[in-house]
């Protein structure tokens, strides 16, 4: 009996630190006015292997299998194509939309650190604004997550449309443009012999790929050196970029926002700006995070010319946070107060627990079979600082024994004096290295 490769089963302290993320994210969301989504695991493969959906690429990944009713379904390999889906059966959502999504996807892809088959996204979309307000709300929320979970990034960004207009300028045709954008997206990976390579074997020219070769080798690869360079000052690419610039430099975010000319991330359905978010120490190579936006695709995908909406989003790949959290101590989670029967009093404890719990206060009610040595001795090795022993005379009296752990003291309580004393003492819930309270 074992796992699937690249599934894992999540409990103690590591579930522990997932949930402390995912309350980062979802806290975050809902500061920013997301609403909850939640879609459907499994979909209509026609869906998911659109040729505005994922790609080739990812589509080998795909998790594919039939129904007793002999439908040809897939499980989804991204939150992005089911919202796209709930946006197009839903034509009276009221635009501007924003949703946000954490739930599982599955790819049957190679498996390494940080990239599993079966892993968990965190979604947030914004559908209905065309301009750079969208993505520069996005990039402010991303700033925002990685600033809790105490880690640094940078978040390196592009326009495809203007990336298409250097390619074009370059002498790509226009009909290998995206097919060229995603090689070059692979420069990181296999370098640039590896990346000139593939481009040969596309069938371009001589002279195109020694253009690009001159691209990726440039020094001065910024956005006004090479608008200038191909006088694209005026296409609509560059437009996009220069203002989606000027938002970004005007809100601060340039202290983590890195522009990247050649950046166009692996999915197809991208369709001006892209961004990608990496840890900024470069400790850890993978991507964080990333996303971009994807206009008019929702119509397309379900082959409705009249729905055009502009679209934009933003993933957080928590097994990539989780594998650089994973490296940091972590104090362990609250651990709250252990009640302890002696003798026959489980009635007695469990009523006092109640109270409790009712009162916010978490409470573990122990067994009572053991020594009480032993209960109280893993107690103090857990970090448990409250105990409450519920023994047949204080039971007798209606009263509990309160043991503060730390101090080594004892007293008779009532359970709502208990509960008075617990709270006045305890301080702002236990919180992870990293990630911040506020």
């Amino acid at each position: 009996m074992q796992n699937i490769k690249g599934t894992y089963d999540y409990f103690g302290r590591e579930q522990a630190v997932r949930q402390k993320v995912q309350a980062v994210l979802r806290g975050l969301f809902e500061l920013y006015a997301f609403e909850p989504m939640e879609t459907t695991l499994l979909n209509e493969l026609e869906l998911l292997t659109s040729k505005y959906a994922g790609g080739d690429e990812i589509l080998r990944e795909m998790y594919q299998l039939t129904d007793q009713g002999g439908r040809t379904l897939g499980l989804r390999y991204d939150l992005t194509i089911p919202f796209a889906k709930v946006i197009a059966l839903n034509p009276g959502i009221r635009f501007p939309y924003k949703r946000y999504e954490i739930g599982k996807v599955f790819r049957d892809g190679p498996v390494k650190k940080g990239r599993l088959r079966e892993f968990l996204q965190c979604d947030a979309d914004v559908a209905g604004i065309a301009g750079p307000q969208a993505e520069a709300e996005l990039m402010q929320l991303a700033a925002e997550v990685f600033r809790r979970l105490d880690i640094p990034i940078v978040l390196r960004w592009n326009n495809r449309r203007f990336l298409g207009e250097i390619l074009a300028a370059a002498g790509v045709p226009a009909e290998d443009s995206l097919s060229v954008m995603l090689t070059l997206d692979k420069l990181a990976k296999v370098g640039l012999p590896g990346v000139l390579a593939e481009l040969r074997d596309k069938g371009l020219t001589e002279q195109a790929v020694l253009a690009i070769s001159g691209l990726l080798e440039s020094e001065n690869a910024d956005f006004s050196t090479l608008a200038e360079r191909y006088g694209l000052g005026g296409q609509p690419g560059a437009l996009e970029v220069q203002a989606l610039q000027q938002l970004i430099e005007a809100t601060g975010l340039s202290r983590v926002c890195s522009f990247d000319p050649f950046l166009s991330r692996g999915l197809s359905f991208y369709t001006g700006t892209v961004y990608e978010i990496f840890d900024a120490t470069g400790s850890y190579t993978s991507s964080l995070g990333g996303g971009g936006r994807y206009d008019n695709i929702i119509g397309k995908l379900v082959g409705r010319d009249d729905i055009n909406v502009p679209t934009v989003g933003i993933s957080f790949g928590m097994e990539s946070i989780m594998a650089l959290l994973g490296e940091r101590p972590v104090q362990a989670a609250d651990s709250g107060v252990l009640l302890i029967p002696v003798g026959e009093t489980m009635p007695q404890a469990l009523t006092a627990a109640a109270v409790l719990r009712n009162a916010g206060i978490r409470v573990n009610v122990d067994t009572g079979t053991r020594r009480l040595k032993k209960i109280l001795a893993a107690a103090s090795a857990k970090g448990i600082r409250y105990c409450l022993l519920a023994g047949e005379d204080e039971a007798a009296l209606g009263k509990l024994r309160l043991r503060d752990m730390m101090l080594e003291t004892e007293q008779m309580v009532t359970v709502e004096e208990a509960l008075k004393w617990i709270k006045s003492a305890a301080g702002p819930e236990d919180a992870l290295p990293g990630i911040s309270a506020d």
